[in-house]
């Protein structure tokens, strides 16, 4: 009978330890408050990812972060690309990606 029963263990995935933020379509502020969070929780880097016309309000994160509340910020990473989304009528449509990486000294 005990070898019936397992002990299960959650298993850290990649996702859990790194700090992301997905850009929507809430105001800019939302999501430098959500960066802020992160790095006053500890975390030295922060991923803040986007698609389509969400880009601009990404960069504009970044931006106020950098220049109003982490004046030592520094970007470390930015790499931009493209998802083939398959629409609700099947047809194929490209989606521009962008991934900014930010860190604390």
């Amino acid at each position: 009978m005990a070898e019936d029963k397992q002990k299960k263990t959650a298993k850290p995935t990649a996702q859990a330890n790194e700090n992301i933020v997905l850009i929507g379509k809430k105001p800019v502020m939302n999501y430098v408050l959500a960066c802020l969070t992160f790095f006053n929780s500890g975390a030295q880097k922060v991923v803040v990812k986007a698609r389509g016309r969400a880009i601009s309000r990404a960069v504009d994160t970044v931006e106020l972060l950098r220049r109003a509340f982490v004046k030592d910020l520094q970007i470390k990473d930015i790499s931009i690309g493209t998802e083939e989304v398959v629409r609700g009528e099947g047809q194929k449509t490209n989606v521009s990606t962008i991934e900014i990486t930010v860190a604390k000294p």
